[in-house]
């Protein structure tokens, strides 16, 4: 092969890297048990598909091939160990007589396999701490250095609770599979947060080149879907609704460049009228269970904004108050960050300068771009310009994401001028 067919060759592979490893990865998890040799046999699959695929061409299913390599891999890697082990020995034995042989492999299951993997990461044996780090790692495909700056903490401490919540998994003998219905509720509340917190990092991506990651955001929406035709919990559908509203501004979020553009400003007919449509409709569906929670909130914001034809025709009382009722279920700083800005777009940029200075002198979120950012913002429309450098400066210092980035520095240029 040449030099240059070799390079494509590279390339997809790198590309369903990219798209797939993770779903090949929870795959191989299901069929070998165990977190470490499936990472193993995953990357040894990748390797040999550079070296095959350049010789014989990509198969008609490069995932079903992955898979099928990896395990043949991990089975003799299984083999290799058995000569000194007789333990090692009886597994890859068993290994054979479950997975047998075969060139044209099935795709087994795999749509499954990633819900199956949140939850055994989600199981109630694990801290909730743990179950977080270990899922946006095994199941989101982030690196640990992305989920410490995810949760404000160091990397080795993200790398131990991994480790340790792995240890657990394997000690306990933890199964890999949906629990039972009956089991269900127990572990939905982190299940949810999972999905959500995979979707946020598709939504706005926590670092890197562009706004959004689509791959992580439409999981989310997918395994969502999943999630409900488990249990149609008021909750569930609620979140599934917050993530198709929120999903809904996709194109309208950034220029033809990947520049960042404020809701404000955002060309409303770039919406995607689809999601809008079903997202209402599971919103109503939410509401009329009389049920409603955090996401069910949320996702009634999304839709007073997806309702609205123009910016100018908001209605942000009506948002105040779902966020007033959101921070007596289920409070946090972001939430209350949130409502600062409705509190501004409502009553004018001073009184959400107020609260954002009352969440930043408590000592919370002053770690968090945005809230720098917000109040940057707000300060600058009050023309309070030398508040609003420094807090454009400090919200710069924290991010991470290059759009976000060159919005920050565009304003401090615009200050300048």
């Amino acid at each position: 092969m040449t030099h240059d067919g070799m390079e494509q060759i590279r390339s997809k592979v790198d590309a369903i890297y990219r798209s797939d490893s993770r779903r090949v990865l929870a795959t191989l998890i299901r069929l070998l048990g165990d977190f470490e040799s499936a990472e193993e046999a995953l990357h040894e699959a990748f390797t040999a598909a550079v070296e095959q695929w350049s010789r014989d061409g990509i198969p008609a299913n490069p995932v079903a091939w992955l898979i099928s390599a990896g395990r043949f891999k991990a089975i003799d890697g299984m083999r290799r160990r058995a000569r000194f082990d007789a333990s090692v020995a009886e597994m890859a034995s068993h290994y054979d007589v479950e997975t047998p042989a075969s060139e044209e492999p099935e795709d087994e299951s795999i749509d499954d396999d990633r819900l199956r993997l949140i939850f055994t990461c989600c199981h109630p044996a694990l801290r909730a701490e743990a179950q977080m780090a270990l899922t946006l790692r095994e199941v989101c495909g982030l690196t640990t250095e992305e989920i410490g700056r995810a949760f404000l903490i160091s990397t080795p401490t993200v790398a131990q609770r991994i480790v340790r919540a792995k240890a657990k998994i394997r000690d306990a003998r933890i199964p890999y599979q949906v629990p039972s219905p009956s089991d269900l509720p127990e572990r939905l509340d982190s299940v949810l947060r999972v999905v959500y917190l995979l979707f946020n990092e598709g939504y706005s991506a926590s670092s890197g080149m562009a706004v959004t990651r689509h791959d992580l955001s439409g999981e989310a929406i997918r395994l969502g879907r999943l999630v409900i035709e488990l249990l149609p919990d008021p909750e569930a559908i609620g979140l599934l609704a917050l993530m198709l509203l929120q999903e809904s501004r996709r194109a309208a979020r950034t220029s033809p460049s990947g520049d960042l553009i404020l809701l404000e400003h955002q060309d409303r007919s770039l919406w995607n009228r689809g999601h809008i449509a079903e997202g209402l409709a599971l919103v109503r569906r939410a509401l009329s269970s009389r049920r409603i929670g955090p996401y069910g909130l949320q996702a009634a914001i999304a839709a007073v904004h997806a309702e609205a034809p123009t910016p100018a025709a908001t209605d942000w009382s009506q948002i105040v108050g779902l966020y007033d009722v959101l921070m007596r279920a289920d409070p946090s700083p972001v939430v209350e960050l949130n409502r600062a800005v409705a509190v501004a777009m409502r009553d004018g940029p001073g009184a959400g300068v107020n609260v954002i200075d009352s969440i930043l002198a408590r000592g919370e979120l002053v770690e968090y771009h945005l809230a720098h950012s917000a109040r940057a913002e707000l300060c600058r429309r009050l023309g309070r310009m030398t508040e609003a450098r420094a807090s454009y400066e400090r919200a710069l210092a924290l991010a991470r994401q290059e759009p976000e980035r060159r919005f920050i520095e565009r304003r401090l240029n615009e200050l300048s001028s």
